[in-house]
């Protein structure tokens, strides 16, 4: 009988979850960057919106 060292296991496992995540689907994938992207595109609009507000204010002082 073999005995697995903790950090053996611990490997192991980490091997595993890397697997099942490059087996996701295209469409699992694509899914994630879309989020992604719609949330880096959805702050960068309320930063724009924010600095011509402020600077609209700025203008009328």
């Amino acid at each position: 009988m073999v005995m697995m060292k903790p950090e053996n296991i611990t490997s192991f496992c980490d091997h595993q979850i890397r697997v099942r995540d490059s087996c996701r689907s295209l469409g699992e994938r694509c899914c994630r960057v879309v989020k992604e992207l719609r949330a880096r595109f959805y702050i960068l609009r309320r930063c724009v919106t924010m600095l011509l507000c402020s600077n609209e204010l700025n203008e009328e002082t």
